[in-house]
């Protein structure tokens, strides 16, 4: 192990809120609108990013499974039922770490399908990032020139100045101190019913699964290989890992969670490079659950939203880039599974992606 695989400084810092945009609305979400206990999410995920941290020693964001988190937020399903979904989709992980599926699909995945779901996944930030700006849209302006003139600043990295930027304006405002309750809270005890693992499977959990093997496994692993050719990470490693960290976090309060393209990104784009960056963002995680929990909706319910807008905005660009290293051959391939993804949802863009490619192959031969 070397010391650069974890440095601890302020470009490490500011990398750690690089995946915000995303992480916050969702989050806040489980929280005022399913009744989550905000202790056990947050320092569950504070914990999973610092063992996370630990093991891979590069930046691996910790982010909800969206297409639960979206589906169990617009249906207001019970805290139960989401924690049933995070067992449930963590055994069928597990499930494809010991058979091998999670590499079989690996193999048989190829570039362009890879890269239309990265841009697919750009598009839906940006577009999503831009809806957000515009509910302020001088303050977002703003946050994107923030962004462009200090990103790659040793001194004030942008995303830590951004973040300050939104606590000044909610004290401006007069409703920081209104927001703020202080007290020790520690994540409870949870449990749920086989009916309701089932039932969460059905509802949205098997939906979610090809979503996170394009994403959260597939597109990760070449995003890890594009940024550190030299230290790759293997998809089936990252299955385990989700697998793991899904069926012991949901017995103590914590959301379906999974890595994910987007913020890894996020995270990269704002200055993330070691391991450190995951142990900080852990331990900020696990500060707010214990001493803030009871104030962290409130909080977070006040921040300007244009500021995680033009974070997220910033965030789609940079994953659309990667679509220049895109041969001729592979524009089809790319642009179905990318519009498809874009009009339809992310696996139906994966599976189709995945069928035209090897069609197209057997008519070559």
């Amino acid at each position: 192990m070397k010391i650069a695989d974890f440095e601890f400084n302020r470009r490490e810092l500011a990398g750690s809120m690089g995946d915000f945009g995303t992480l916050v609305p969702l989050a806040v979400g489980y929280i005022m609108v399913n009744g989550m206990n905000p202790a056990g999410l947050l320092i569950m995920m504070g914990l999973a990013n610092i063992v996370t941290g630990i093991i891979y020693r590069l930046p691996m964001p910790i982010e909800p499974k969206k297409l639960i988190a979206v589906v169990a937020i617009a249906q207001k399903w019970s805290p139960s039922l989401i924690y049933a979904s995070g067992f449930g989709t963590g055994l069928a992980w597990l499930l494809m770490y010991i058979t091998g599926t999670i590499d079989k699909i690996a193999k048989i995945t190829p570039k362009s399908v890879v890269r239309g779901i990265q841009v697919a996944l750009g598009i839906m930030l940006a577009y999503e990032g831009y809806k957000m700006v515009s509910t302020g849209w001088l303050l977002g302006i703003i946050a994107v020139l923030i962004v462009i003139f200090l990103r790659e600043n040793k001194h004030a990295p942008a995303a830590i100045v951004l973040m300050a930027l939104g606590v000044f304006v909610v004290g401006i405002k007069g409703e920081l101190l209104n927001s703020l309750d202080f007290g020790i809270s520690l994540p409870p005890v949870t449990t749920f019913t086989l009916s309701e693992v089932w039932e969460s499977l059905v509802l949205a959990g098997f939906a979610q699964i090809p979503l996170t093997i394009a994403n959260a496994v597939i597109a990760t692993a070449a995003l890890i290989k594009s940024y550190w050719p030299d230290r790759p990470v293997p998809e089936r490693k990252l299955g385990l890992n989700m697998g793991i960290m899904n069926v012991t976090v949901t017995f103590f309060g914590g959301m379906p969670m999974c890595h994910g393209a987007g913020g890894l990104a996020g995270q990269y784009y704002f200055g993330a490079r070691t391991g450190g960056t995951n142990i900080i963002e852990g331990a900020i995680e696990i500060s707010l659950g214990l001493f803030l929990a009871k104030s962290i909706a409130k909080f977070f319910n006040v921040f300007p939203l244009s500021i995680l807008g033009a974070m997220m905005f910033l965030i789609g660009l940079e994953l659309t880039k990667f679509v220049k290293d895109i041969k001729k051959d592979e524009i089809l391939v790319m642009a179905i599974t990318a519009g498809l993804s874009l009009i339809m949802n992310m696996a139906v863009g994966f599976l189709s992606g995945l069928v035209v490619y090897h069609l197209s192959q057997r008519f070559k031969k």
